[in-house]
């Protein structure tokens, strides 16, 4: 049993489980909203915050779907097996190793050595910058969307 003050705790199972399962649900219905977008019908209504509500919307799919392509790369390994890899991935001149966390913001599983310094395994590199740019990027065209549908709203007011 792991308590709070192990020193040797990944991720939580249950945690990284359900994550997983509602990302991918989550990731899916965007993925059918996003298709639905392409109809004859939603083609010819199209207005430009639409278009940039929907690139919001994709950003920030494929930045959720990195996000649990890197939970998967921790699903799959044992706590055993996690330790082993701290050992294989130590650094040269690293001390012993004193425990091993895992965090979800950013995505990461951490070796900590005795000397106070820590460093990654498992998860790729590129996982969470890429998902720090990909949400930026969403977040922006969120926000030129709102302006866009603002400045609509205001223009067809004007008129009528």
């Amino acid at each position: 049993m792991i308590t709070a003050s192990d020193p040797w705790q990944g991720h939580d199972f249950a945690a990284l489980f359900s994550i997983l399962i509602a990302g991918a649900a989550t990731v899916l219905g965007l993925a059918v909203y996003l298709c639905s977008r392409f109809s004859r019908a939603a083609r010819r209504q199209r207005a430009p915050f639409a278009v940039w509500r929907d690139v919001s919307l994709a950003t920030a799919g494929v930045a959720l779907a990195l996000y649990l392509w890197g939970c998967l790369h921790v699903l799959f390994l044992e706590d055993q097996e996690q330790a082993e890899e701290c050992e294989r991935q130590r650094p040269e001149g690293t001390p012993t190793l004193v425990g091993l966390r895992g965090d979800f913001i950013p995505l990461r599983l951490v070796c900590e050595a005795s000397d106070g310094r820590d460093y990654s395994i498992v998860i790729p590199d590129y996982i969470n910058p890429t998902v720090a740019v990909l949400l930026l990027l969403a977040l922006a065209c969120a926000l030129t969307s709102a302006l866009l549908h603002q400045k609509q709203r205001t223009t067809t007011r004007k008129k009528g």
